[in-house]
């Protein structure tokens, strides 16, 4: 290869890995957003806000960390579950909590 390609592949590698550790910080402060609601989503909703939080931030991955698409999956994954317990959390106390019609709020 001559040199201007490896400059090429070398300037690209350093754009995908400050794209990607740009998406695995975006992510992670998303899954940072969602600590207040911990009490309320119970040991499953913890472990997973913790441990994705935990492998983000650990050196041991299953890639290695200029490669950061391993910690943006784990990260989107546990958002996904998050969202999921929040809404069944909320659809069960909708259930015994209906809302009050508007005209019997006067």
């Amino acid at each position: 290869m001559s040199r201007e390609a490896w400059t090429v592949v070398i300037v690209l590698g350093v754009i995908l890995a400050v794209a990607t550790l740009i998406g695995a910080l975006v992510l992670a402060v998303r899954v940072w957003r969602t600590r207040k609601l911990l009490g309320q989503l119970g040991a499953g909703g913890k472990v997973a806000f913790y441990g994705a939080l935990l492998y983000t931030i650990l050196p041991v991955d299953l890639l290695p960390d200029p490669i950061y698409l391993d910690d943006m999956g784990l990260l989107t994954g546990a958002l996904l579950y998050l969202t999921h317990l929040v809404r069944k959390q909320r659809a069960t106390s909708s259930e015994f909590h209906p809302p009050v019609p508007a005209e019997r709020r006067r």
